[in-house]
């Protein structure tokens, strides 16, 4: 049997290969194609259970077939799967845009919310049927015939030119390595990131130090190496990835000009005056101008505040490290080493206590505690060795859900981190289907040796986690192993160091667990609006950015911490300085957050492709109002903000800070009431982790809040208040 026809249970990722793909999907396609002639020119009165349920049937298995291979394509990418992808693209656009211009879809769900059964539908199921009604509209379902296969047109291309982004982007990335041969060269870079590079050059036969564009190599060169040539050199070849600079078949600026082009056309087909507009209807922003206003009062807030860090920097940075032109490359370098001298502690001082054991043992001990949950590694077929699969279940042992985890980066791998949905909650009958999701990092993965889940069965790295766990709250070391002490961390496997995570990666960590908490934990029983589904995408950041406040609480992070080296845990006073700079430089990140944020709604609102104007000087002139950092000309930005062109942030970038004020605001219920305050996690639970899409977003934050959403939490945790 075709593994990606199989839905009995969880993915078989050992067995699926890229011949499975183009049978599979014809084959769904075909069957889906056939129900909704069926369906739509049926002359029954439609009802929830002959009409709506067997629609979303079939639609929910093409997506989970496609989305293994759209998962795989991320995560494992090679140019035999790429081909397949790419070749079954246009079939699934195609699908999708013929569905929603089906006039006799739409007139059978318009029937449906006519008719008197709507009314005693569940609420979830009416806000499905009101989102259906909703999109139709938006896919073109009104327009004229000629109108309708332009629309549809405009989406298959669409389609294509963001996946030949996303593509380009990650051939870009891989095209670069440097070989370092005197480690000199290598001056300030920590030990535990040069063993990193000499396994990669190990690994092409060569010695010495191979470099590359990947975050766990040019984040901490970038940081940490005193050779500022170096720093330019690597600064050059990122900011320059998939641009006029590198091989014309990976420049993405036509690309970009081609996708805005097509976005305005739809959006006027449509009835809307630009693409903004468009993205907004399904979102909590009610309009272009007024998310322009919001990041506008945001920039003048935060503003002066990030004038103080630059000035503060320059100083510095003159002062002491001798760099009277701080450049672009200089900033992360300098930043470094004013904190290092404001707070005395440095980030590669603080990453030695977070072992990737221990990280997820404090991680799971902190969802265990505020819900009352289990979380412990089970098996499951995998993509790559190195990944883990995990078990959610209450108290009574009944499973909740399931994750996998794929934590480290690979050239076969997209890069950034982000949460994706295996399987969501419904129900089916008398049961109910398990929601299962995907984590995804790139973080360094550990060094001397391969991964340790490729070393050790699933029994003995539960173990090594149930201990770690135990031995963080201080607990008699009683697992088989054997390897933990209250007072120590465990012993890595086979002699073997951890991946060891920088404290920003363990937020990175906490943030995308927080969007698979939104998957797995919702009670919505709907297909439709369940987990993350039919969730106000400017609001689908509240709990993943809600999260992230745990990593600066102490109760958090003194039971997820131990020297790598000494078994220690993570001082207090070291923690005191962490949480003292915590705020540093915050003026000028919440200022680069604005400034890209700008950018994209501008770029989708009031920007004529067809003008004179490219995209990169729509960026200059919004950096010359808000930007405190200006980067040399060659910067091509644009050119890897995946997020906009590849993703679905497009004219949504915005929502990172729209949704970290109610994120804010939400976690200030917790500091009044204790951050570990289990009553206050159940109530956060079941009032947004639970209602995933079924109702609106703001009416889900007033009943967990008791009132409007306030900015004032927002700065106060920047320290801009």
């Amino acid at each position: 049997m075709n593994p990606l026809l199989d839905f009995t249970g969880l993915p078989r990722y050992g067995e699926v290969r890229p011949e499975h793909v183009t049978p599979a999907i014809d084959r769904l396609l075909a069957e889906n194609r056939a129900l909704v002639e069926r369906l739509a020119a049926d002359p029954a009165t439609p009802t929830w259970d002959a009409f709506a349920q067997p629609l979303e049937d079939a639609n929910e298995r093409l997506s989970r077939a496609w989305g293994q291979v759209s998962h795989l394509h991320s995560v494992l990418d090679s140019p035999e799967l790429r081909e397949v992808y790419n070749e079954n693209l246009p079939k699934i656009t195609q699908y999708y845009a013929e569905l929603s211009q089906n006039e006799g879809l739409y007139r059978k769900f318009k029937a449906l919310a006519a008719s008197p059964e709507y009314a005693g539908l569940s609420a979830a199921r009416r806000r499905i049927v009101d989102n259906e009604l909703r999109d139709f509209r938006l896919g073109g379902a009104e327009l004229p015939e000629a109108q309708k296969a332009r629309f549809k047109a405009i989406q298959e291309e669409l389609a294509k030119l963001s996946a030949r982004f996303e593509e380009n982007l990650l051939d870009a990335t891989n095209a670069w390595s440097k070989l370092v041969t005197d480690e000199n060269v290598l001056e300030g870079v920590p030990e535990d990131v040069k063993r990193m590079f000499a396994e990669q050059a190990q690994a092409d036969g060569k010695p010495g130090w191979k470099l590359n564009l990947q975050a766990p190599s040019y984040l901490p060169v970038m940081q940490f190496c005193a050779n500022r040539s170096l720093r330019e050199e690597m600064y050059r070849a990122y900011v320059t990835r998939a641009s006029e600079f590198g091989p014309a078949e990976l420049d993405n600026t036509p690309l970009i000009t081609r996708i805005v082009r097509l976005r305005q056309e739809a959006a006027r087909l449509l009835g809307y005056p630009d693409y903004a507009h468009v993205s907004l209807v399904p979102k909590m922003a009610q309009s272009p101008q007024e998310v322009l206003d919001f990041l506008e009062e945001l920039a003048r807030r935060a503003k002066p505040y990030a004038e103080r860090d630059m000035a503060e920097l320059r100083e510095y940075a003159a002062r002491e490290l001798g760099l009277t032109d701080l450049q672009a490359w200089d900033i992360a370098y300098a930043s470094e080493k004013l904190r290092q001298a404001r707070y005395a502690f440095s980030e590669q001082e603080v990453k030695q206590y977070f072992q990737e054991p221990r990280v997820l043992a404090g991680l799971f001990r902190l969802i265990e505690t505020l819900y009352g949950l289990e979380i412990r590694e089970s098996q499951a077929p995998v993509w790559h060795e190195s990944v883990k699969f995990f078990d959610i279940r209450d108290r009574t042992g009944q499973l909740i859900g399931q994750f996998y985890l794929d934590l480290y980066a690979r050239e076969s791998k997209r890069g950034g981190a982000w949460m994706d949905d295996a399987i969501t909650r419904r129900r089916r009958g008398e049961t109910i289907q398990t929601p299962v999701a995907y984590l995804n990092c790139n973080f360094s993965r550990p060094v001397g040796g391969a991964a340790a889940s490729s070393e050790q069965g699933p029994a003995q790295r539960d173990a090594n986690v149930r201990e770690s766990a135990a031995a963080s709250a201080g607990a008699a070391a009683a697992s088989a192993s054997g390897v933990a002490s209250p007072q120590g961390a465990p012993a890595p496997p086979y002699g073997r160091r951890p991946a060891l995570l920088t404290h920003d990666e363990v937020i990175t960590l906490f943030h995308e667990f927080g969007h698979g908490l939104h998957h797995l934990l919702t009670r919505v029983e709907d297909l439709g609006v369940s987990g993350i589904n039919g969730v106000e995408w400017d609001a689908v950041e509240l709990p993943s950015q809600f999260m992230e406040n745990f990593c600066w609480e102490w109760e958090v992070l003194r039971h997820m911490t131990a020297h790598v080296d000494t078994g220690e845990p993570l001082p207090k006073a070291l923690f005191d300085k962490m949480l003292a700079a915590k705020n540093f430089q915050a003026g000028m990140q919440t200022m680069r957050q604005i400034e890209f944020a700008l950018f994209d709604m501008h770029l989708h609102h009031d920007y004529d492709p067809d003008g004179g104007k490219t995209p990169l000087a729509l960026l200059d002139e919004i950096r010359r109002q808000v930007a405190v950092v200006t980067p040399p000309e060659y910067n091509r930005f644009p050119n890897n903000f995946s997020h906009i062109f590849a993703g679905g942030y497009a004219a949504g970038y915005y929502s990172y800070k729209w949704a970290e004020v109610l994120s804010a605001d939400a976690y200030s219920l917790f500091e009044e009431n204790g951050v570990l305050n289990p009553e206050v996690g159940h109530r956060f639970w079941s009032e947004i982790l639970a209602q995933g899409g079924a109702r609106p977003a703001i009416e889900s934050f007033r009943a967990f809040r008791g009132r409007e959403p306030s900015i004032d939490a927002l700065l106060r945790h920047n320290g801009m208040a």
